[in-house]
């Protein structure tokens, strides 16, 4: 392991994570200054080690290192460094972080990579600022639509469209295209769950990304009254129809998984706690969302229509009314079986057991294969979980990860 491998990861990554709002952990809105400063973050690394740099239209920054075969399609590397509000140092960072530390250690070893190497950095990852997934990987793979442009950042109110052109990118040029040619993007990542900690693994391939369903908007409405006042059987009380949908949809969740199917449902955000609400009162009005994954279609939509003769029951049973409001969706994603099976072989004889997994989160490899590129993932073993202030990856799990992947290089990317 090269010296300028864990000096890289050490300098992007101290470098990237002092860039954030106040508050607890780490928060770098999408299209942001903060996410922009980053970025510049990148590019000056990027420059110090030689590399020449673009950005696309959408503000997708290139970092290209010539490999021995020019005209082959290229190796992007790389992930995002926006972070969802008060997320934690390593979702996003530690990929870009990874794809820079392994051109730096290409370059002290004095080895081109087989294919150019292109350290990627994608915009607006977190679909938590604006509700479209991808938005970044999907812009320069051409696949962005108007109407993905349209919509408005959570916390701001104003169009993507303008906080594109506000931080220097041209939304016009996007929907134009045509893309980047298609080529292979391997993503390295923190694993957001806890398989590679309690295996206690370093690092894992990615076989397929979940899809997702998701209600960003939704409402209940129902009747407001005295908490002392109002008789069980005359009210209309938005909290209880919220658990009773809550625990309907638990007993459901277990019975899908108890299928064999693959299925996780979130409630992520309850809120009942505006100025009209009050100790004495029963509630009327609560907003909520929810979150359904799968790596299967069918399923999703299976809990869709699940979810749906709940909330009519409820309805039917509580004297209240639902809005589901718009829904978002991503689709379940397989990855390259190839470039997988070549990075399994390439690990196993350098005497690494990696296992296969599959991803829970969405991750812009997902958008990367849908647009017709070759696409892997490499999981990074993270304590704590993710999204969250705790994140706790050691970054020599990382440097471990990027360095077997420089070492198998040419045998797994070549073409």
């Amino acid at each position: 392991m090269t010296r300028a491998l864990t000096e890289t990861i050490d300098r992007v990554l101290d470098g990237v994570n002092a860039i954030s709002a106040p508050g607890p952990g780490v928060t770098r809105p999408s299209y942001d200054p903060l996410e922009s400063r980053a970025h510049a973050v990148i590019a000056e690394e990027a420059g110090r080690l030689g590399l020449t740099v673009e950005r696309d239209a959408a503000l997708n920054l290139f970092a290209r290192l010539p490999g021995r075969d020019r005209r082959a399609p290229a190796l992007y590397v790389g992930s995002h460094l926006d972070s969802v509000p008060q997320g934690g140092r390593y979702d996003g960072p530690a990929g870009v972080a990874g794809a820079m530390a392994l051109a730096a250690a290409l370059i002290e070893r004095d080895t081109p990579p087989p294919v150019d190497l292109v350290v990627t950095v994608t915009r607006a990852e977190e679909s938590v600022w604006f509700p479209a997934s991808y938005i970044g990987s999907r812009a320069a793979t051409g696949r962005l639509r108007a109407e993905d442009l349209a919509v408005c950042r959570a916390d701001t109110g104003r169009t993507l469209a303008d906080h594109m052109r506000a931080e220097g990118g041209d939304p016009d040029a996007v929907l134009r295209g045509p893309g980047r040619t298609p080529a292979t993007f391997l993503e390295p990542h923190i694993e957001q769950g806890p398989v590679l900690v309690e295996a206690d693994e370093p690092f894992a391939l990615v076989t397929a990304i979940r899809g997702g369903l998701r209600y960003r908007t939704a409402r209940i409405a129902g009747t407001w009254a005295h908490s002392g006042g109002a008789p069980r059987h005359s009210r209309a009380d938005v909290v209880f129809a919220l658990a009773d949908v809550i625990t309907a949809m638990d007993r459901h969740w277990a019975a899908i998984l108890a299928e064999g199917h693959d299925l996780a449902v979130t409630v992520g955000r309850v809120d009942a706690a505006g100025p009209e609400h009050a100790f004495a009162k029963v509630p009327g009005a609560l907003s909520f969302c929810i979150d359904l994954r799968s790596n299967d279609t069918a399923v999703l939509d299976r809990a869709d229509a699940v979810l749906r003769n709940e909330i009519a029951a409820v309805e039917a049973a509580r004297g209240v009314t639902f809005d589901l409001g718009a829904p978002s969706r991503s689709v379940p994603t397989p990855l390259s079986a190839d470039l997988t099976d070549r990075l399994h072989a390439a690990f196993g004889r350098q005497g690494r057991a990696v296992r296969r997994m599959l991803s829970g989160g969405g991750h812009d490899a997902a958008a990367f294969a849908q647009a017709g590129w070759t696409a892997g993932m490499l999981f990074i073993r993270n304590q704590n979980g993710s999204h969250n202030p705790d994140e706790a990856m050691d970054r020599a799990d990382l440097a471990e990860a990027i360095d077997a992947l420089a070492a198998g290089l040419v045998e797994a990317c070549a073409p």
